[in-house]
Parts: C-alpha cells; structure tokens; sequence
C-alpha cells in the first residue's frame, strides 16, 4: 500500500492510497482458496471445483467484495498509521476504473479526505471551584403538597335537588351539537360529565352552565375557535342542546390518618415524610441542573481550540431543523419572533460550536478517568425509552438495536452525566442555600 498525503490544514487531511494489482489479485486466490471446500457446482464432484474455473465465473464478483473490504481496512490503517482520530466517516473517492480493478488489469486508487479530532491538553478538574444552589424542604411545603394532593383527590357529591350549578361545580349532562340545525360529527354526547371552570371545553360552554339545575333542558350558543383543530368547525357558530341529568358539588377530602391509609401509608405523618422525601428528590435534581450547567460554563471559559466544521455543521443543522419545526408550530420564544433569519442562525451556530466544544472537552475527561457505560445501564435506559410507546416496546427495542448509531443516542447522555458526576466528586463544590423558587429559576 502507497500512501501520499496530499492535504494538511488546519484539522483537514487529505491522502491518496495506491494499492497495487497484484495485492488485490494474491487476496483473491486465497479467498478463492478459502471458499472452495464449500464449492458446489454442476459437473463436478465437491470440493473439487478448479480454482480457475471459480476465478474465470465468479473472479469479478469476488473482486468486488475484495475491493470494499481493502479500501475500508487500508483507509482505516493510514489513519492509524498515523494516530489520527477521525471526526467523521471519511469522504472516499475512487480514482481509478473499478472494472479494470476487478479484471486485475489496473491498480486500486482511491483519495480520501477528512477531518480529524483535535488534540488538546486536559485540565485538573480537582482544581475547579464551583457553586452548587441548595434548597431546604419546608413544612409548608409539605402542608401545600398535600393540600394540592387532596385538592386533585376530591370527590363530587349530588348537590341537593332543585340547586343550581356554580362554578367548581360537575354537571352531568346529554348533549347535542348543532350548526345551521343539522347535527355534526363528535359533536354528541351522553352522561357527559363536564366541571365548570375547567376548561376542557369550547370557550363559553362552561360558563353558561353556571345556574342550571336537575332536569333542565336548555341550549348553549358557542363559536369554535379560530385554530379549532377542525377544519369544518372553526370559526363556526354551533348550537348545542343540552340535558342535565345531575348537578355534583366539589368535596375536598379531609387531610387526616383515613386520607393517607387511601395512598397505602399508615397515617398522616408517613404520607407528610413520603411528601417531603419527593420534594427533596426534586430539589435535589434541580441543585444537580444548576451546578451542572456552572460546571459546563466554566469548562466552556477554559478550553479553545480549532474544531472539525463537519460536526458544527451537523449540530447546527439539528437545532436549525428542530427551530424551524417550533417556528412553524408558532411557538417560538418571544426573544426570537422579532429577529431575522440571520442573526438567530448566528445564535445558533455558536450553541452548536459550544455543544461540540463541550462533547470533545468531556469525552477526552472521559476517556483518561476511563470512564465506561455498563451494557446494564445501556439496557435500562432502552427499556425506559421504549416504556414512552405502550403497546409498541417491542419493536423500539428492536429499532435500536438493528439500526447503526441508534444505540449511540442512548449511550451518549449515560457517559455524559456519568463524566460530570466523576468531574464533581473531584472538584470543590460550596453549597449555597436558596429559595425553591429561585432554584426552579431557568438558566438563559
């Protein structure tokens, strides 16, 4: 194998690899070699099939397969050859006529171009000093946590007859929904119950439920809206016809031993120290955001170097699409409705130069702490994602597992969070103590 470095700027390389004939042609006489034991063919006995006679049929087919496997293990040993880490796959042009290859008329010639890793020295991470937000759990806390948790947990009793719904209130109802008096698709129902104030409904139903009663049979006049789903309905004016079966007034459930022994806890106090252990998790998770991002900021001020274009490139292509999808689905940030094209992909390129700077600092930390993900957390984290598709586990798992790269997606975060933790178990985090709402406060 003859190799000419033709390129060498910045992390660009470029090579040209000659690879002469009679290397692929000693490669294909012992493929041949191997394969004709096995040999089965018309005429003759088996293993028995003339080594000429398989070149001369099926020379060129092999040659084909030959040819990948040489330009795919040499592209990779002049890397290695070298000690060069490729950022990407390489970009891989054949410079020859693959025909005349195959027939052992001509040599393999092929360039390639890429881009490689950068190398750049590590810092201490002993020596950072970072500031981790703390929040204590207080007892009102836990009092409006459970508060909200009886609230979520009332029961509707039958308001007595003859009264009028409030709002708050369930009414129980049939009804009908019309437009120009003819009925329209999923515009009825029965026994609907239906909770005034809620919401859930078109704007204005609700609200004119408020003063019927028992047996009432009545009409409610609602528009849909403007971005009503419905392309037959929206802006529409619809009549529905309504009868109330039942009336229900709200009942918060007293907050005492009984309601706790309804969650499986002895008492009062064992579901006050669940309550309290659940805020604590959260607080814990958020303190763990906070520090994490100071860490990665400070990681960001310490480290600069050259990167690959082609990664930049893909990650900016990634936000850039999923921009575009927010964008169309109306709901971009306010910061970003009144700024052009240009400047919010000026933004976003330097989110993705940080996201790409931030992957190689942590992976090269990663990689001298020999960090590893475990094929167990690897697996728990599949099952997880699948878990988000009832019905369909199976065959995500399958997704992942069949398809190249896939797995990298649920690999990356593990090491990722496994780096960072191992980052701060070394460094010198201070505790400060803040409010919940400062910690829930989110980072720009």
């Amino acid at each position: 194998m003859e190799v000419t470095e033709t390129k060498s700027e910045g992390l660009s390389r470029a090579f040209s690899v000659r690879i002469p004939a009679t290397a692929l042609s000693e490669k294909l006489d012992t493929k041949i070699a191997e394969i004709l034991p096995q040999m089965k063919l018309k005429g003759f006995r088996p293993g028995k099939v003339p080594a000429s006679h398989v070149k001369r049929m099926y020379g060129k087919s092999i040659m084909g397969d030959i040819i990948q496997e040489v330009v795919t293990s040499t592209s990779q040993e002049a890397l290695d050859e070298r000690e060069l880490r490729p950022a990407q796959q390489p970009d891989i042009k054949v410079d020859c006529d693959i025909e005349k290859v195959a027939a052992g008329d001509e040599d393999l010639a092929y360039s390639m171009e890429v881009e490689i890793m950068p190398v750049f020295e590590t810092h201490d991470v002993s020596e950072l000093e970072l500031e981790r937000p703390v929040a204590e759990v207080s007892d009102e806390q836990v009092s409006e946590a459970i508060s909200r948790l009886a609230e979520n947990n009332k029961k509707y009793e039958p308001r007595k007859k003859g009264s009028k719904a409030k709002d708050g209130d369930a009414v129980v109802l049939d009804f009908v929904g019309k437009i120009d008096d003819v009925a329209f698709e999923g515009g009825s129902a029965e026994s609907q119950t239906i909770v005034i104030g809620e919401g859930r409904f078109i704007p204005g139903f609700e609200e004119q439920l408020v003063g019927v009663k028992e047996d009432d049979e009545t009409e409610i006049n609602v528009t849909f809206p403007e971005d009503y789903p419905s392309e037959d309905l929206k802006g529409k004016d619809a009549v529905f016809e309504i009868k109330v079966h039942e009336v229900r007034a709200p009942e918060t459930p007293e907050v005492d031993d009984d309601f706790a022994k309804n969650f499986g806890l002895d008492d009062l106090e064992a579901l006050k120290n669940v309550i309290r252990e659940q805020i604590e998790s959260e607080h814990t998770s958020l303190s763990r955001n906070k520090v994490k991002r100071v860490l990665l900021d400070r990681l960001d001020e310490q480290y600069s170097f050259e990167l690959p274009a082609g990664m930049v490139d893909a990650e900016f292509n990634q936000i850039w699409t999923q921009f575009e999808r927010e964008k169309e689905a109306g709901r971009l940030d306010d910061d970003d409705k009144d700024k052009s094209d240009d400047e919010l992909k000026e933004e976003y390129r330097k989110i993705a130069e940080r996201r790409v700077r931030l992957g190689l600092v942590l992976a090269e930390l990663g990689q001298k702490a020999e960090v590893q993900v475990t094929e167990e957390e690897v697996a728990r984290a599949l099952n997880q994602e699948a878990s988000r598709y009832p019905g369909q586990e199976r065959q995500i798992i399958e997704f992942y597992q069949k398809t190249p790269g896939a797995l990298a997606q649920i690999r990356a975060p593990i090491y990722e969070e496994k780096v960072v933790d191992y980052i701060l178990e070394r460094a010198t985090v201070t505790d400060k103590t803040v409010t919940r709402e400062e910690l829930e406060v989110e980072d720009d």
